[in-house]
């Protein structure tokens, strides 16, 4: 890998050099609204190519981030759908236990707290009370 980069840096470096001897006329750059002194030709693009580079890969990144950002959020909706899925049913199940009959009501056909069950104990003072029983 160390090899493959070596190369490719020596070619880079290769063709800047060709570029800087092959065009070695002097130009004017202007910049719109100012002038920048005169530049050799090869110079000048090598400059832009760098500069190019250097905005393209900053671009590519921050599109990567939005592009992973986007994934990321399109993975958690699909995880919080399913979540509200599984919630749903889960009180589906809930509802079904708590509205279930009980084995009382399987058993007699009432509930508990509908029967009025009472009990009669005797006090101290020899009279009758009558308590529910839970």
């Amino acid at each position: 890998m160390r090899f493959l980069l070596f190369v490719l840096l020596f070619l880079s470096f290769a063709y800047s050099l060709g570029l800087v001897l092959a065009n070695n006329t002097e130009v004017g750059v202007n910049l719109l609204f100012s002038q920048a002194p005169t530049m050799n030709l090869g110079l000048l693009l090598i400059l832009c190519l760098i500069l190019g580079i250097i905005i393209g890969i900053l671009l590519a990144l921050l599109i990567f981030r939005v592009l992973q950002n986007k994934w990321e959020i399109s993975r958690l909706n699909k995880a919080n759908n399913h979540l509200q899925e599984q919630l749903t049913q889960a009180n589906v199940v809930i509802d079904r236990q708590v509205n279930a009959p009980t084995v009382e009501d399987a058993v007699y056909g009432t509930t508990a707290t509908q029967t009025q069950d009472t009990a009669v104990n005797i006090d101290e003072g020899s009279t009758l009370i009558k308590h529910k029983r839970d």
